[in-house]
């Protein structure tokens, strides 16, 4: 017979009894009578001496009144024991002498036994009343400290307020996080002043607080227009290093997607069911970090799946496939491991595929699932694991939307089409950017539908225009976050404010794909079918062979020709190395001089023209100029602007709205670089106010000399 079969049988013997239990008012009286009794009948058998019992009555209640005291029991609590054991030891010696068999011995000892049961029953909830009494004066001690400690908060903002912002206020509430980070401040601003008065000196306020650095006094919306919550740091936790938490439990797009830590210790969700997500940082802010962090929720999500475009060759999704379809990657059993992403676009030709079947599925979606929608009684999409959402992650996907190429056009075409149309039927975007300027933020679709943003800074203040990202919300300053991976995240139920996201690991990536390779939903057969063969196929050799194909550059001499056999080139022992590859923003510059070539019939540089090539035709644009007399390539590119207006000349904000798209430029930049170029001659300012124009020196005719 089995062990479990065997305990089977003994519980279905009869009740279990746990004989390491206490006793009750109740089994605690029986054992004493039925002891007394026991006791009585063996001495009177025996001719046991009287005088005994007592002794050991008197033991026994001597002892539990030493325990008692030392547990601090109440009074009534040790004189209700003492006189159980002496009132029991009373009855057994008298039950010796006349005999424990009559009736009068008996029903004296069933009246013993129900006094107490009931005394011990009354002492044990006296007991418990003073416990609990005991536990409330405690609580009352520590929350008099607090409130003493709260009051002196409020009494200090009370008076900071008043004297920085010259408002008064009235402190309602203290809370102190359980982190220990900080506390948040309820306030009720007097004479109908409003939260974003009192934001306005956020720097002030933190500065009089004397606040950390990484700390903060965010002044935000209360319960009301009339209220005000101050959320007031004490502890710089932004420049701590946090891993990704190794908690790989399953989430919903429904219910929130942890991003990042909040400088009160709590995590950050970002609520994607319809909400389209933005994400800005220039280079070494994380965003790459932070890419993975997302992609890492929506990974664990059970109801998503995500497609990624990253034509800057596929380096966002490649850690989340790779290591699963290379086979590296096996689960607990054996299995495969499903890629972390579902789709992954590398190429201009696979994005085409991808948006075109992201397209075709929401369209298919909205005519297969009315019967559904009607059913649930709602206008939206329900998503499950049955039905997923897709979350397309498009990697600096805000440049693609701006791109004057073609191709890209048409890569922002769909995206601005499958945006528009698929909120309702489970679609939505993240989008990442290299900065948050006028550019990115200009198109009113990315405005309404990107309500989720996040600006990593990483103490970077070109082309980060806070105000863009979070209008409305004032105090935000990029210095407030000079952390690698710290910034400001805003969602509509959670207000622009700083936070940091955690550091991934690609050891984590490798675990969280396999975690939760079960986990990843397959699309519902309506979507595949929509989506035909190049979903179907999305993962075929030929189309993933640029993921696995390493073929390096064969190598060359200083002349580029191939050395023999792929073999060892030494150029670098030639008196002449071969020129240093060019940095983007020179490639970007030499782009620039072509078209301006292109369009104005340029002259050709002397520096870099042969002897034999014949010179241009009259009147070309000489870009020469350009060579040397300028430190940044932006302040090139300009220059070339102020050449290429020629006669007629240019004005600041023509030539800041050029650059920018590719540098960031503001007007105020380039107001600096004409006034300077005037000074020294470069430009000669023609007109006054509004009307005022600037024209490079080579047109501008020479002024014949004063006699």
């Amino acid at each position: 017979m089995s062990s479990t079969a065997t305990a089977n049988k003994h519980a279905s013997s009869g009740p279990v009894l746990d004989w390491a239990a206490g006793h009750g008012p109740v089994t605690g009286a029986l054992s004493a009578t039925t002891g007394a009794f026991a006791v009585a009948t063996t001495g009177a058998a025996t001719a046991m001496p009287p005088g005994w019992v007592l002794a050991v009555g008197a033991a026994g209640a001597l002892g539990h009144t030493v325990v008692g005291l030392r547990v601090r029991n109440a009074g009534r609590t040790l004189a209700t024991r003492a006189a159980s054991w002496l009132v029991g030891a009373g009855w057994t010696t008298w039950a010796m002498t006349h005999g424990p068999l009559t009736w009068a011995a008996l029903g004296s000892l069933a009246t013993i036994g129900v006094g107490i049961g009931a005394a011990a029953r009354s002492t044990a909830l006296y007991e418990e009343a003073r416990e609990e009494e005991a536990i409330a004066a405690e609580q009352r001690a520590i929350a008099q400290e607090l409130s003493a400690e709260r009051r002196a908060i409020a009494a200090q903002w009370v008076e900071r307020i008043r004297r920085i912002c010259n408002i008064t206020v009235r402190v309602l509430a203290v809370e102190m996080w359980e982190t220990g980070n900080g506390y948040s401040l309820d306030l009720e601003p007097q004479g109908g002043i409003t939260y974003d008065r009192i934001a306005q000196y956020a720097a002030a306020l933190s500065a009089d607080a004397k606040l950390p650095h990484g700390c903060t006094a965010a002044v935000g919306p209360g319960v009301h227009q009339g209220r005000a919550i101050v959320d007031v740091t004490t502890r710089n936790v932004l420049a701590e290093a946090r891993t990704y938490p190794e908690d790989y439990t399953p989430l919903s797009i429904l219910t929130g997607i942890p991003w990042g830590f909040r400088t009160n210790g709590d995590d950050v969700l970002a609520y994607l069911r319809e909400q389209c997500a933005l994400v800005v940082g220039p280079t070494g802010s994380g965003k790459t970090n932070m890419l993975h962090t997302i992609l890492a929720g929506l990974a664990r999500a059970e109801d998503t799946l995500t497609w990624v475009i990253d034509l800057n060759a596929g380096s966002a999704g490649l850690p989340w496939v790779r290591p699963a379809l290379s086979g590296e990657l096996k689960q607990a059993d054996g299995n495969p491991v499903r890629p972390g992403v579902d789709w992954l676009a590398g190429t201009y030709e696979e994005a085409l595929k991808l948006l075109d079947a992201a397209i075709a599925v929401g369209l298919h979606r909205k005519r297969a699932y009315q019967e559904l929608m009607a059913k649930h009684d709602t206008d939206l999409l329900p998503v499950s694991a049955k039905i997923p959402q897709i979350m397309l992650v498009i990697d600096e996907g805000a440049e693609i939307l701006v791109s004057t190429d073609r191709r890209m056009k048409e890569l922002a075409k769909r995206i601005y089409e499958f945006i528009r149309m698929h909120r309702s039927m489970g679609g939505r975007t993240i989008i990442t950017a290299l900065g948050a300027t006028g550019s990115v933020l200009g198109n009113l679709l990315i405005r309404r539908e990107a309500k989720v943003r996040v600006a990593l800074t990483g103490g970077e203040t070109e082309g980060m225009d806070l105000s863009k990202m979070f209008p409305g919300r004032r105090g935000l300053r990029v210095d407030q976050a000079p952390f690698k991976g710290a910034g400001f995240m805003g969602t509509p139920e959670s207000p622009g404010a700083l936070f940091k996201a955690w550091r991934i690991k690609p050891s984590q990536i490798r675990d969280i794909t396999v975690a939760t390779s079960d986990r990843h939903p397959k699309l519902d057969d309506v979507s595949a079918k929509a989506a035909g063969t190049a979903y179907a196929r999305r993962w075929d050799a030929d189309r993933t062979a640029w993921m696995r194909d390493h073929t390096e550059c064969p190598a060359t001499d200083v002349d580029g020709a191939l050395t023999a056999g792929g073999g060892l080139s030494l150029s670098a022992l030639h008196e002449e190395q071969p020129a240093q590859r060019p940095s983007r923003e020179e490639e970007m510059l030499r782009q620039f001089r072509e078209e301006i070539d292109a369009q104005f019939g340029t002259a050709p540089d002397p520096q870099t023209t042969e002897p034999d090539t014949p010179p241009a035709a009259s009147g070309g644009l000489n870009l020469s100029a350009l060579r040397g007399e300028q430190d940044s390539p932006a302040q090139q590119a300009a220059l070339a602007l102020l050449l290429a207006a020629g006669r007629e000349g240019t004005g600041a904000s023509a030539i800041a709205r050029v650059l920018a798209d590719e540098y960031g430029t503001t007007r105020q930049t380039v107001v600096g670089w004409l006034k300077t170029w005037v000074k020294d001659g470069t430009a000669v300012r023609v007109g006054e106010g509004t009307k005022a124009r600037y024209v490079h020196r080579q047109y501008v005719p020479e002024q014949p000399p004063e006699d």
